[in-house]
């Protein structure tokens, strides 16, 4: 089997070279895209991470290929469809950042309620302990936080908000009722998880049908001065609909690890939310630790693996 990886940097090219060492394996650090000019006839599995766009005509550049394995959870960066139509297996990395992201989540949310960013700035150019009165923030405990998708980082997200005795709503197309008994939150549908929360997190996979689900349509149905946290995927929101929103009021703030039309941002581009100084924003990190970074290596080798030895595991469809 021929394998060719691409967004790899060169501290990991050594660990996969080990353990597919069976494989004839190549590395690339840069991105897989239409200008890649090496060699594609006989490549048999590519592995990408998300700011490779595998559509149609990318994959088209490889006529044997077999697999498509993403080192990520997320998988909208691929045309799986289309690799399905021509035999191509997909393979994801379901799981290596449930508590990595939820975390994060929280990282995020608790950077907006006590106002850390300001106060680290205040400090850092003022010198002076004393503490200006714009910098008072507010308490997690007992605000209502709507969850928008109960899978595992969802759901990871809801058991660290009960450690802070905060009030859960939820809403997902395929509510788990046990788990809501088990941790003493409700299912709503989105309507009113938007209108009763204080703090919306988004935890949904980035599909046709969720596209812009926040929108400028109901936006509006938020509790006026709600707060609003992604890490899950830019394109669930409608980035004019919330910088409205956040120029009016209706939302007080925001935390955004994801933006919608990240991967074709350059150095230099403007981004208006960035010069905001109600919006926290992060260039899509919320999976990144030492400990999520060998999760998705050790299942990147296991997904490779148990394809080439004919079943595969944690396929797309």
């Amino acid at each position: 089997m021929k394998i060719l990886f691409f967004e790899i940097p060169e501290t990991e090219q050594s660990f996969f070279s080990i353990a597919l060492s069976e494989a004839e394996v190549s590395f690339h650090e840069e991105k897989l895209s239409l200008d890649y000019k090496g060699k594609t006839e006989d490549i048999d599995i590519i592995c990408n991470f998300t700011t490779s766009l595998i559509k149609q005509d990318v994959i088209d550049l490889f006529p044997n290929l077999k697999l498509i394995a993403t080192r990520s959870t997320g998988f909208d960066h691929i045309d799986v469809a289309y690799a399905n139509s021509k035999g191509i297996k997909v393979c994801n990395v379901p799981a290596y950042g449930s508590e990595t992201v939820a975390e994060f989540t929280f990282a995020l949310l608790l950077t907006l309620s006590r106002k850390i960013r300001e106060a680290a700035n205040t400090l850092r150019e003022n010198g002076d302990y004393c503490i200006p009165a714009n910098l008072q923030g507010f308490d997690l405990d007992k605000k209502t936080l709507g969850v928008i998708g109960t899978g595992k980082i969802g759901k990871n997200v809801i058991r660290i908000a009960r450690g802070f005795n905060m009030n859960v709503l939820a809403c997902d197309s395929h509510p788990d009722l046990e788990f809501a008994k088990e941790n003493n939150f409700t299912y709503k549908t989105f309507a009113e998880v938007l209108s009763q929360s204080d703090i919306v997190t988004l935890h949904t996979p980035s599909t046709k049908e969720n596209y812009h689900l926040i929108n400028k349509e109901n936006i509006s149905l938020f509790k006026k001065g709600a707060y609003l946290i992604n890490t899950a995927r830019g394109e669930l929101i409608e980035t004019e609909a919330l910088v409205s929103a956040l120029r009016e009021g209706i939302i007080a703030g925001a935390g955004l690890d994801v933006l919608e039309g990240e991967r074709g941002f350059r150095k230099g581009d403007t981004i208006p939310m960035l010069q905001m100084p109600n919006v926290i924003m992060t260039p899509h990190m919320a999976f990144n630790t030492k400990e999520a970074e060998k999760r998705i290596l050790q299942t990147t080798v296991e997904n490779i693996k148990a394809f080439i030895a004919g079943a595969p595991i944690n396929l797309v469809k």
